[in-house]
């Protein structure tokens, strides 16, 4: 893909965000089972500075069996968009895209820090950046945006079903034994099940899986 397909007509108000993300949600898929952890997994976070002014994405991209980094960029830029609870992908997707646009080695599956479909009109950021991307991503959030489940279980593994409206959307998952849990959900191209054992193969000892922690740890001390 050019620069120009993720950096021309980016939404810049609501309206604007509210119609590309009802025309984009209908493409998203979870369905069909994703047998087995492919070859490289990227893990995908962003974070702000100046107060909100500047965007950072960060993108690392880990290969597998084994887990460690081959590459990681950085890409920063000032904000386009403003804070609108539900929208947060417009916000962070263009530094992401631009990071994106940097990487030589192209990743089977995107982990997320953020929602997948666990999100009011099931288009969170893992799911906006699938569709973009046409590439299977997971949502791996801290914190819960919509949906219910009870606590899984005290072991590393144990999860419960997100649900919301009698509609399964993702999992509360222990990634860590008696570490809090996380809301997993699948972005695109990736059911729910495989979400789950995706982001468990995934795991290297802490709570939040390899890619996304290695990105998470990358957006905050890149200058």
């Amino acid at each position: 893909m050019e620069k120009q397909v993720f950096t021309e007509n980016w939404p810049s108000n609501f309206s604007e965000a509210k119609a590309v993300q009802a025309s984009l949600q209908g493409q998203v898929s979870v369905s069909g089972r994703f047998d087995g952890l492919p070859e490289y997994v990227a893990g995908v976070d962003v974070a702000f500075r100046e107060g909100g002014a500047v965007t950072v994405a960060a993108i690392c991209v880990l290969v597998y069996p084994g887990g460690h980094c081959v590459e990681q960029v950085c890409f920063s830029e000032p904000t386009r968009f403003p804070y609108v609870p539900g929208y947060l992908s417009f916000r962070e997707l263009p530094a992401v895209l631009g990071a994106w646009l940097q990487l030589r080695t192209k990743p089977q599956l995107v982990m997320c820090d953020g929602q997948g479909i666990a999100h009011p009109r099931r288009f969170g950021i893992a799911s906006h950046l699938g569709v973009l991307l046409n590439l299977p991503t997971i949502g791996v959030a801290k914190s819960r945006l919509v949906g219910d489940a009870s606590e899984p279980g005290k072991n590393r593994g144990e999860s419960n079903p997100l649900v919301a409206n009698e509609e399964q959307i993702g999992w509360l998952l222990r990634t860590r034994t008696n570490v809090k849990p996380l809301y997993v959900s699948p972005g695109h191209m990736v059911d729910i099940p495989s979400a789950r054992d995706l982001v468990l193969a995934a795991g290297n000892g802490y709570r939040l899986p390899e890619p996304t922690r290695l990105a998470d740890k990358l957006s905050k001390t890149r200058t």
